[in-house]
């Protein structure tokens, strides 16, 4: 069984001795499969089980314990090997869009261009005259697009752009063959991540009030809120949690293995806005100048494949001029083709985004609300808070507590503990005669 990511990260961000609540509640995980998880860990990482007095089990990790799992799993070795080798194919394939439709644009012009130049080589003076007169057309046009679009390719000119925009702005400034990409396909679902960060969230809301909490401090942190608070079933299920009725008939919520610590530490952060804020889908990251030079060029694209089409009436042109005329022939559909999906694909995703964006605002804007009533409680809810207390705690599981370890042997372990009785009652009876 191959170790979850998400439970080796969160061993690592809490220092590599942890209890299953603290696992469930940085990584939003079930707690049934973070201890699922943590025992697979500590048992591939050489990992040792701490056990307190009370019964409670923390997990101890080596601090390399990356190395060893990387040396164990050749699953593990490739993924990082592949993680580095689809950094760069992803990028290959991000501006092979561009790529695409700079060699399309060109193709078809060079083509446009032999055709008008053989065409008025078989005229007479005039003509050949008038076609003297486009050829210097001609020359300016292959100095239009290499002086004006590849230059923004130039390694230098890149890294002395982003160089300055992250001076200026402090972020990354795509290039334009990323932006053509950006501009197709956007940059991603911004909420990808999103039930990892609820959960991650509400394990924080719950820890910080100490492992009892309403369904109204929840409430800001689901999509929908019901009378019969049917919403907290997920997080009671997820989290172990039990429910409480108060004499009022209200109910309350805890979470008893979310109280146990491996140490005491810092609450973890929740959301700033106090509330769960769903991020809006934007149609591009890239700039505007980016943008408009990109859906220009799929509109020139369009506009040449017409014009080339026109010129290829008379079937017997490529054919008897052959070469790169001939070929762009072949391939016409799809140069058309790639240009109008160009242009479609991005108007689609543009009308999608405009539906979507009221929705994710208009929740925002019902979880706000629901932040809002919870910072300005009525008596109701004051009285739910005050029951809730009654079922607070926090119990640290220190070195003194631990009973039993993997990492020591079973009869120095019986010798140390029988030290620590023996202390514990001299300490006592010391007490009793002071009285």
């Amino acid at each position: 069984m191959t170790p979850n990511p998400q439970i080796i990260k969160s061993v690592e961000k809490l220092g590599y001795r942890v209890t299953v609540g603290d696992v469930a509640a940085q990584s939003g995980l079930e707690l049934n499969f973070a201890q699922q998880g943590l025992l697979a860990l500590a048992s591939e990482a050489g990992g040792n089980l701490q056990v307190a007095e009370s019964g409670d089990v923390v997990y101890l990790f080596p601090k390399n314990f990356r190395s060893i799992l990387r040396n164990k799993y050749w699953q593990l070795r490739w993924q990082q090997t592949w993680s580095k080798i689809w950094q760069v194919l992803f990028y290959i394939i991000r501006i092979s869009f561009g790529i695409v439709l700079i060699a399309s644009i060109l193709l078809m012009l060079v083509a446009i261009i032999t055709i008008y130049i053989a065409m008025n080589s078989s005229n007479d003076d005039r003509e050949g005259g008038r076609g003297g007169s486009f050829g210097g057309g001609f020359y300016f046009m292959p100095r239009f697009w290499i002086g004006d679009i590849f230059w923004w390719f130039d390694p230098g000119y890149n890294s002395r752009r982003r160089q300055r925009k992250r001076q200026a702005a402090g972020n990354y400034q795509m290039n334009f063959l990323e932006a053509v990409f950006s501009f197709l396909f956007g940059d991603g679902n911004p909420n990808a991540d999103l039930e990892e960060t609820r959960y991650s969230t509400i394990g924080a809301v719950i820890r910080s009030n100490k492992g009892a909490v309403t369904g109204e401090q929840i409430a800001p942190y689901v999509d929908e809120t019901d009378e019969d608070e049917n919403y907290m079933l997920p997080v009671l299920s997820r989290f172990n949690g039990y429910p409480e009725v108060s004499p009022q008939g209200e109910i309350i919520y805890y979470f008893p293995e979310l109280q146990v610590m491996a140490s005491q530490r810092p609450t973890q952060s929740t959301s700033s806005a106090g509330y769960l804020k769903k991020k809006l889908w934007h149609f591009s990251q890239a700039g505007g100048n980016q943008i408009t030079l990109a859906a220009g060029l799929g509109i020139l694209n369009i506009i040449l494949a017409f014009v080339f089409e026109g010129l290829l009436q008379d079937g017997a042109i490529a054919a008897q001029l052959g070469g790169i005329v001939a070929f762009a022939d072949s391939i016409s559909w799809f140069l058309l083709g790639y240009g109008v999906l160009y242009l479609a694909i991005p108007l689609v995703r543009y009308f999608w985004i405009q539906g979507r964006n009221p929705k994710i605002i208009k929740r925002n804007q019902a979880r706000e609300q629901r932040a809002i009533a919870l910072s300005q409680p009525n008596q109701s809810l004051r009285q739910k808070l005050a029951y809730a207390q009654q079922f607070t705690g926090q119990k640290v599981i220190g070195d003194r507590d631990i009973t039993y370890t993997t990492e020591d042997d079973l009869l120095d372990q019986n010798i140390k503990n029988q030290d620590r009785i023996d202390r514990q009652w001299q300490e006592k009876l010391r007490s009793m005669n002071n009285e």
